[in-house]
C-alpha cells in the first residue's frame, strides 16, 4: 500500500515547521487532521515518525529517512 500524497505533503510541512499547529495553519487544515495524516504514515511505515513534545515535534530516525 502506498501513502497518500497529501499525507506525505503534510508530513513534510510538519517536519519543516517543527510544530504541528504552525504546519496545520500554513496548510489550511485542522491540527487533528494533520495528526491523523501523520498517524496514517506511521501505521504504514510501522514506526513512529515524530517525537511530540510541548515545544513542538522532531523527526525520529525513521522520520528523517522518510523526509529525505
Amino acid at each position: 500500500m502506498f501513502p497518500a500524497a497529501s499525507d506525505l505533503y503534510y508530513f513534510v510541512e510538519a517536519v519543516s515547521s517543527l510544530n504541528l499547529s504552525r504546519a496545520s495553519e500554513k496548510l489550511g487544515i485542522s491540527q487533528p487532521s494533520l495528526s491523523m495524516a501523520v498517524q496514517r504514515l506511521e501505521n504504514l511505515v510501522g514506526a513512529p515518525l515524530l517525537i511530540r513534545s510541548k515545544k513542538g515535534v522532531m523527526p525520529t530516525q525513521a522520520g528523517k529517512q522518510l523526509y529525505l
